[in-house]
């Protein structure tokens, strides 16, 4: 495997799509995650699940601690399958990645999604007001996943994968408590942002403040769920966004 695909693991080409349908996992989060969506996603759609370092496929390696970074490499890697119209979707930590990703594309190549849609994540210029929960000794930081409810309960009770899973979503989280907003002018593309109607610390306010990062429409959905609605409401989830892809790449197919 090249160092291109380490990115896309297990890419499959769709020669009919219209568009690609770029995914970002959240903080902890494996490519895989995304896998089943292609069962769901109508043919015009290509979807291209991200695997970050140190996740998944890439277990054996480093994770990034810095968003910026980790952006600028990420668009040299993804430049063969900017070919065609894409869009992109991230979950939390996900959702910053791919919202500076598309910055950077716009500012250097002129290239912009078609769509961006921004799941369970405040937007970037609000402040942070959780715990700086990366250094948390290892008892607290565990209750502080748990709480989330993101990873399988029988996961906590076995050692061996608590300690692999432990570097690696403190190098997550470390990444987004030491990210650090710049303001930038909105981007010229539509823009969907997600929320849980019981993700209880993120408050409308939040997800409501992505609105000024666009300079073309926004929309802004709730679904039933916590932070981690993107499993519970898949369905619902994935409905929405093959409706709101198909305003934007009307196809037979959608």
């Amino acid at each position: 495997m090249n160092r291109r695909d380490l990115w896309v693991p297990h890419y499959k080409p769709n020669p009919g799509a219209q568009i690609r349908l770029f995914c970002f996992p959240y903080a902890g989060g494996r490519a895989a995650a995304f896998y089943p969506w292609a069962e769901s996603l109508p043919q015009a759609v290509e979807l291209i699940p991200i695997e970050l370092p140190g996740h998944g496929v890439r277990v054996r390696e480093q994770p990034a601690r810095r968003l910026l970074p980790l952006v600028e490499e990420l668009a040299g890697a993804i430049q063969p399958y900017l070919d065609r119209p894409f869009a992109f979707f991230g979950h939390s930590l996900g959702a910053l990645i791919c919202y500076e990703l598309a910055h950077y594309l716009y500012s250097r190549q002129q290239l912009c999604p078609l769509y961006l849609f921004v799941s369970a994540c405040r937007a970037p210029q609000c402040a942070k007001n959780e715990a700086i929960t990366h250094t948390m000794p290892d008892g607290e930081f565990l209750e502080k996943i748990r709480f989330l409810e993101g990873t399988p309960p029988e996961i906590f009770e076995i050692p061996e994968l608590v300690e692999l899973m432990l570097p690696i979503l403190r190098a997550d989280f470390e990444m987004y408590h030491t990210y650090l907003y710049e303001p930038k002018p909105p981007l010229p593309c539509p823009m969907a942002v997600f929320g849980g109607l019981e993700d209880i610390p993120m408050s409308p306010e939040h997800l409501e403040g992505w609105r000024e990062h666009t300079a073309v429409s926004f929309i802004s959905r709730m679904f039933p769920g916590g932070h981690f609605f993107l499993h519970t409401a898949e369905p619902t989830v994935l409905r929405m966004i093959t409706y709101t892809l198909g305003q934007v790449v009307p196809s037979r197919g959608f």
